[in-house]
C-alpha cells in the first residue's frame, strides 16, 4: 500500500488549497476513506471521510462548510477543497481509509495558513 499526499503549501488567510492524494495497492473503489490531520504538538484528527462510492461524506465541525473531499476511483485519487483557510488550519494533512487499522502513513502534506 502507498498514500502519497500532495497540494499543500503556504496560504493567507481566506484563501483555498486542494489537496490531492494518490492511492496503489489497495481496492481503492472498496474502501471509505479519509483525511486526518496533525497540528504541532498536537493528536492527528479526523477532518473529512467519504464513502466508498462517493455518495456520502462528513466532516468535523471544525472544517464543515470550508472543506469539501471528493474522490475518483477511476484514477484511485482522493482529494481535500479546502476554502476560508484559517491559521488554525495549519497542519499535516493525510489520507488514509476511514475504517480498521490504518494502512502505512505516507509522508502527508503540510498545509501553513499565515499572514
Amino acid at each position: 500500500v502507498q498514500l502519497v499526499e500532495s497540494g499543500g503549501g503556504l496560504v493567507q488567510p481566506g484563501e483555498s488549497l486542494r489537496l490531492s492524494c494518490a492511492a496503489s495497492g489497495f481496492t481503492f473503489s472498496y474502501v471509505d476513506m479519509s483525511w486526518y490531520r496533525q497540528a504541532p504538538g498536537k493528536e492527528r484528527e479526523l477532518v473529512a471521510t467519504i464513502r466508498s462510492s462517493g455518495g456520502y461524506t462528513d466532516y468535523a465541525d471544525s472544517v464543515k462548510g470550508r472543506f469539501t473531499i471528493s474522490r475518483d476511483n477511476v484514477k484511485r485519487a482522493l482529494y481535500l477543497q479546502m476554502n476560508s483557510l484559517q491559521p488554525e488550519d495549519t497542519a499535516v494533512y493525510y489520507c488514509n481509509r476511514r475504517w480498521s487499522q490504518p494502512y502505512a502513513w505516507g509522508q502527508g502534506t503540510q498545509v501553513t495558513v499565515s499572514s
